[in-house]
C-alpha cells in the first residue's frame, strides 16, 4: 500500500486557498512537507495540520494559538488535560469575541448618533 501524498496545488484546490497561504503555514512551522527538488510533497499529517490551522484561523485564533493547538493534536489524543486546555483556549477566544461585539455595538451606536446630529444640522441649514 502506498502512502497518499498531495502537491501544493492539490491542497490549494481542496481547501480553496492560495499556495502562498500554504507556504505561510510552512514558514511558521505548522507544515513541514518533504521535498523532491523544488517540489513539495505533503503527507496525511500535513493535510490534517493544514485543516486544523485553517479551522483555528476561522475561529479567530492567533498564529501562536493555532500552532499550539496543531501541536497538541500530535500528542496523545483525547486526554483530559488536552481537552481542558482546549476548552480554556475556546473560552478565552469566546470572551474576546464577545467583548469585540460589545465594542462594535457601542461604536455603531455612536456612529448612528453622530449621523443623526449631522442630519439635524443639515436640515437646519436649508
Amino acid at each position: 500500500m502506498t502512502k497518499a501524498t498531495w502537491t501544493i496545488s492539490d491542497l490549494s484546490k481542496e481547501f480553496d486557498i492560495t499556495p502562498r497561504t500554504i507556504r505561510f503555514y510552512e514558514d511558521h512551522g505548522i507544515l513541514n512537507p518533504a521535498r523532491d527538488g523544488n517540489k513539495r510533497i505533503y503527507v496525511a499529517r500535513d493535510r490534517t495540520r493544514l485543516r486544523l490551522a485553517l479551522r483555528g484561523k476561522r475561529l479567530g485564533f492567533t498564529l501562536s494559538a493555532i500552532r499550539e493547538l496543531v501541536d497538541m493534536y500530535e500528542g496523545p489524543r483525547d486526554t483530559v488535560p488536552q481537552l481542558k486546555h482546549y476548552l480554556s483556549i475556546l473560552e478565552t477566544q469566546r470572551a474576546s469575541l464577545a467583548q469585540q461585539r460589545v465594542d462594535l455595538e457601542e461604536t455603531l451606536a455612536e456612529i448612528a448618533q453622530q449621523q443623526r446630529q449631522c442630519e439635524i444640522l443639515l436640515k437646519s441649514k436649508k
